[in-house]
């Protein structure tokens, strides 16, 4: 179960829909989470991204500060 629950992400989106989001971004002429942020409230599919797009970079910001640590001198 624990296995289960750490993969989800993993299997959130489908080889098939990978970097979709991403593309609607750039062809936006933004960056993905200015256009997450833009597009959360949005109905449909394009909300859904938006939602999951910042869920990811969230997960990605605490990820990266659990492992930041400074250098010693």
């Amino acid at each position: 179960m624990a296995n289960k629950r750490k993969k989800w992400m993993q299997r959130a989106v489908k080889p098939e829909n990978k970097g979709k989001f991403t593309a609607k971004a750039e062809a936006a002429g933004k960056s993905v989470p200015e256009f997450a942020a833009e597009k959360k409230d949005a109905p449909g599919t394009l909300g859904k991204e938006a939602r999951l797009a910042q869920t990811f970079e969230k997960a990605a910001s605490k990820r990266k500060k659990m492992y930041d640590h400074p250098r010693s001198a």
